[in-house]
């Protein structure tokens, strides 16, 4: 399945709160679907399916990349499931999002897809890019870039700056300092039922 572009606001009224896929808030206070609430307890499958499809809509990413992802962190030493956020949060389109450069995930790929961005004195395209401690991003010296930048900055932060990132306002400069810690990655999910999700595949 290819990358999601359908209502956003249904997705995140269905799983919850995705700050990476859309910022607006539903007036609706029941979940997405003709009966709004679920009638029956739901099964394990259920639970894990949603924790992974939490997962797949915030990042933007297709199940093909998804698994590719779950593939490189089990054979990373280490907890598979924090390993796998890790990889997720150090994407250069969450990176960027997480700077405070764009709103949503899906309009720093955008940004990234643009050439806006420039990574260590080079233009990267690609937005699953792994940024790696000492990485600086800036914005393409072009007055049409800098404008995006700054209408996209005018929205209010949801999520404060995580520590493994440093970002200096009055030049656009942002660096990554670190590997992400768990306690700051910026979803509420249970990632042990996405890798269980996996393994039962």
């Amino acid at each position: 399945m290819s990358r999601y572009r359908g209502p956003r606001l249904r997705i995140s009224r269905r799983l919850g709160d995705l700050p990476g896929l859309t910022r607006k808030q539903s007036k609706k206070t029941t979940p997405a679907g003709e009966n709004g609430q679920r009638l029956s307890k739901p099964s394990e499958y259920a639970l894990r399916l949603e924790e992974k499809q939490k997962l797949r809509y915030n990042y933007g990413l297709s199940e093909k990349q998804l698994l590719k992802n779950i593939k490189i962190a089990k054979k990373v030493q280490g907890s598979t499931g924090v390993i796998l956020l890790q990889i997720l949060e150090m994407r250069l389109d969450n990176t960027i999002f997480r700077l405070g450069l764009a709103p949503t995930i899906p309009a720093a790929r955008q940004l990234v897809n643009h050439k806006h961005i420039i990574v260590n004195n080079n233009i990267v395209s690609t937005c699953s890019y792994q940024c790696k401690p000492g990485d600086v991003i800036t914005i393409k010296n072009k007055t049409s870039s800098h404008q995006i930048i700054k209408k996209y900055m005018e929205y209010p932060s949801l999520i404060n700056l995580p520590n493994h990132l440093e970002f200096e306002k009055s030049t656009l400069t942002g660096k990554v300092i670190g590997i992400i810690e768990r306690s700051w990655i910026g979803i509420q999910l249970n990632e042990l039922l996405i890798v269980e999700y996996y393994s039962r595949k």
